[in-house]
């Protein structure tokens, strides 16, 4: 028997909301592609992707993310 896989890394915070002027989650800032396809990706891809999170948020107008707090 196999021992359990760990569960895989995500930034989802469950805040599924696509902002239509950045193209980005409201809550986790990946794009809908990138949501749509987690579950496929290797740790590494989705490692890169987690490092440029932090950066997409000022692509976010303030407002809108304090509607999630």
């Amino acid at each position: 028997m196999e021992p359990p896989r760990p569960p895989i890394a995500t930034p989802c915070i469950q805040v599924c909301v696509i902002d239509g002027e950045s193209g980005l989650c409201l809550g986790c800032q990946r794009t809908l592609p990138e949501v749509a396809s987690w579950g496929r990706l290797s740790d590494a891809e989705r490692a890169a992707i987690m490092s440029g999170l932090p950066a997409r948020r000022s692509r976010i107008r303030p407002e809108k993310l304090a509607l999630f707090g």
